[in-house]
């Protein structure tokens, strides 16, 4: 006997919050950063208090976060550089990261800067394909590299090559 399933399709519009980034967020961001990453969060968000960095969260209207990610304004002179972006896992691909992009753009505007700037890894093409089709254009790469904690808990360095983009946020 064989039994026919039947797909069914449809739209779901889900409401988004993007806000800064709190201290009381930080034991929902877990499945964004490793125990490491979150031991460097206070700091952040002191940097954040300062003004030097923006760090921003998605929320759902029930406050699950859905994304995070960053601005740093102290990098490069005349743009604020887009960084640590992160959408879990599970909503990729759903308008998440261009919202949060957005977003980001727009606290770069408020500042008076007039380029928003990204690196990406040259292993992530989704995230580059993103990124071009909102705008940004490679200029170049260079080496990165990072402290990274491996499921073992030992710390390592992490290196690769970022593909660097800007974009004019002039227009």
């Amino acid at each position: 006997m064989k039994v026919m399933g039947t797909t069914h399709t449809g739209v779901v519009e889900l409401h988004l919050t993007v806000r800064d980034m709190e201290e009381a967020d930080l034991p929902d961001l877990a499945c964004f950063y490793s125990r490491l990453g979150l031991e460097k969060m206070p700091a952040e968000l002191e940097r954040a208090r300062r003004g030097v960095v923006d760090h921003l969260v998605v929320c759902t209207p029930s406050g699950l976060l859905v994304a995070k990610g960053g601005v740093n304004y102290d990098e490069k002179p005349e743009a604020g550089v887009i960084w640590t972006l992160s959408v879990r896992a599970e909503l990729r691909s759903l308008g998440i990261g261009t919202v949060l992009i957005g977003a980001a753009e727009d606290r770069i505007r408020a500042r008076g800067l007039p380029r928003a700037e990204i690196g990406v890894e040259e292993n992530n093409p989704r995230a580059l394909a993103l990124y071009e089709r909102l705008g940004y254009v490679a200029y170049g790469s260079e080496p990165a590299s990072w402290d990274d904690e491996a499921e073992d808990g030992t710390v390592q360095l992490y290196e690769t090559t970022c593909t660097l983009l800007r974009k004019d946020l002039r227009s």
